[in-house]
């Protein structure tokens, strides 16, 4: 008899009143952040991570077959980064990476290394734990595991927010210190396990991506709440 969908990765510890209060109160200042690229520097740069960034979810009920997984290629859990000097372009491969998981074949650490590779390794910028925190936890990961749980993601556009677009246009210069980008990209996630279990589900995410000039883009972080 096929197992029930696991449930939610929302429903984990950190999605207590209390996260979720700041949560609500880190969604108010990413606003005011992305008024302003300083500002968006000044919340990627903090010192201490206030509240968790939306997770990967678990199955949702749903008729929908999903597209085939694309976490394993040439053994690696996580597929090597993009290289690419645009932004966009970046933020929608990280996406797709972010929203990729197969727990048949890898660990939860072996799935976090891969991910790692894709970061910037200007430690001044880098916000990991907003990265660490789209995975489930290693116990969650093994109740996926014991379910056949795997992911794959379509990924249709991405875009600069227009408060992020305006804060450049009011002050071009204010990204020539750390070329820190905010991309908003959206999607689909499909879900599978075992018992012939499937489901779907649209999402969004905005991303912090770091290109600056001559080099290949690369991961800053996830921030909590969906610019527009």
């Amino acid at each position: 008899m096929p197992k029930e969908p696991l449930p939610s990765v929302r429903e984990r510890a950190y999605g207590a009143p209390s996260s979720l209060l700041r949560r609500a109160s880190i969604g108010g200042v990413v606003l005011a952040v992305l008024l302003a690229v300083a500002g968006l520097v000044a919340y990627l740069t903090r010192t201490e991570n206030t509240a968790p960034a939306q997770a990967v979810p678990a199955p949702v009920s749903s008729s929908a077959s999903p597209t085939p997984a694309a976490t394993a290629h040439a053994g690696q859990a996580v597929t090597a980064p993009t290289r690419t000097t645009d932004p966009i372009e970046f933020a929608k491969a990280a996406t797709k990476v972010l929203w990729t998981y197969d727990t048949r074949t890898f660990s939860q650490a072996e799935h976090i290394a891969g991910l790692k590779r894709w970061m910037t390794g200007e430690k001044k910028y880098a916000d990991w734990k907003s990265v660490t925190d789209q995975v489930p936890s290693p116990v969650l990961w093994a109740r996926m595991h014991d379910n056949a749980q795997l992911a794959s993601a379509h990924v249709g556009e991405g875009h600069f927010p227009q408060a992020f677009k305006t804060a450049l246009a009011q002050d071009p210069g204010a990204i020539t210190e750390a070329y820190v980008y905010a991309v908003t990209v959206t999607g689909k996630q499909s879900i599978a396990w075992k018992g012939s279990g499937a489901g779907a589900e649209s999402r969004s995410t905005t991303l912090a991506v770091q290109c600056r000039p001559h080099h290949d883009c690369a991961l800053v972080g996830v921030l909590p709440n969906v610019a527009p």
